[in-house]
């Protein structure tokens, strides 16, 4: 069963969410190596890797970990990596990964909700792109959160709620144009789907599990990299002049 949200619309399970993401297809994951999309290239991976700082020697949680490929890059960078993915299509396809070129990274089978003994408090989670595209998403934050040594440094990363259907609006209207931004709503995707929430549930939680706040960031795509792409991405610009994506680094005490 679903739950449902003041505006009376039918959100879905978690179970519902991972079955409908465990249908990606292959070739879908194999477009995505070795360093994720073009938002993720251009985008988050710099900034997710500024925040996470010198990984050397560190202990590192990749929460909801997809098909692995920012754990394969922390790990690159001296990271002792555990990926924790849902799905069997993207978790099959990280443990392929690491079974033909080792780099250390234990990978396990869970629902953030419902995390495992995973051996001990963490230095670091990461969690790019997920919290957003999981329904029940409070007890999932709370997880990363416990799973972090006090000290320990949370980042996270989720579509920009004031700009999430950037590219296809702007294609639309030449500019960007929201009607609902205080509901919380599914939003379908090729895959599966996201849930749009305001950015205040987001850091209002982070607040209530006893972190601080380290850094806020908006990315904004460079100017000359958005031009190159214009011809085959047509929109592209709209990622030079607004935030389609927003990245938090806290603290937990």
């Amino acid at each position: 069963m679903g739950t449902r949200r003041e505006n009376d619309e039918a959100i879905p399970a978690n179970d519902t969410a991972i079955q409908r993401w465990n249908g990606i297809p292959r070739e879908a994951l194999e477009a995505m190596e070795p360093d994720g999309d073009f938002a993720k290239r251009h985008l988050m991976n710099p900034v997710l890797l500024r925040m996470l700082g010198d990984v050397r020697g560190r202990r590192v949680l990749d929460a909801g970990c997809g098909h692995g490929y920012f754990s394969r890059m922390l790990a690159a960078r001296g990271a002792d990596v555990t990926g924790v993915e849902p799905t069997d299509t993207m978790l099959g396809y990280a443990r392929e990964k690491e079974a033909a070129q080792a780099r250390g990274i234990t990978y396990v089978q869970a629902d953030l909700c419902r995390l495992p003994d995973l051996g001990g408090p963490f230095d670091a989670v990461v969690c790019s792109m997920v919290l957003a595209a999981v329904p029940d998403w409070k007890p999932a934050m709370r997880a990363c959160v416990e799973a972090l040594r006090p000290g320990g440094l949370f980042v996270f990363s989720v579509n920009h709620p004031a700009f999430e259907q950037l590219l296809t609006t702007w294609r639309e209207h030449g500019d960007y144009r929201l009607r609902r931004y205080l509901d919380e709503y599914e939003i379908p995707q090729t895959h599966a789907s996201d849930f749009h929430r305001p950015l205040s549930a987001y850091l209002n939680a982070l607040a209530s599990l006893g972190c601080r706040l380290r850094e806020l960031a908006e990315p904004g795509l460079d100017p000359d990299v958005a031009r190159e792409a214009e011809p085959t991405t047509p929109g592209i610009e709209s990622y030079a002049r607004l935030p389609n994506f927003l990245i938090a680094s806290a603290e937990r005490l």
